[in-house]
């Protein structure tokens, strides 16, 4: 059964951190995002940057995320979080329903392709085991 059929279970041996579109900690030196359903905006997303930069220290990091169904921003703030991905993410593990992931990959990346690595999984660890050759040492 893929992973993402069971409620995703937040840690409670580390530090958490809890941001307006997502609550976020590290495992294996992945950031790890369990996201939040309110609509993307720019003011969102800008605020959203800023956050993961301070905990990661302003250091790129891959990401393994969790999708949750949000409505899907508009233009300006799908190009805006495309520009942004490179500047705090080294890659990306989308984890999901099969279909989401494909169509937000679709709806972002239709006409260039992503800008760091991205892919997408249903099942949380080989989303992991993917993202651990981005992991710096």
């Amino acid at each position: 059964m893929p992973a993402t059929t069971n409620k995703i279970e937040v840690p409670t041996d580390r530090q958490i951190w809890e941001g307006e579109i997502a609550t976020y900690w590290f495992d294996e030196g992945i950031l790890v995002s369990l996201s939040k359903s309110p609509k993307r905006t720019v003011e969102n997303i800008s605020r959203n940057v800023a956050f993961v930069k301070q905990i990661t220290n302003n250091q790129r990091t891959p990401l393994l995320i969790y999708l949750a169904n949000s409505p899907v921003p508009d233009k300006q703030t799908r190009q805006f979080s495309t520009a942004q991905l490179p500047t705090i993410y080294s890659a990306m593990a989308m984890v999901s329903k099969p279909g989401l992931s494909k169509l937000i990959m679709n709806i972002l990346f239709s006409l260039k392709p992503p800008p760091i690595p991205m892919k997408s999984f249903t099942d949380d660890k080989q989303a992991k085991e993917w993202l651990k050759q981005f992991v710096e040492k």
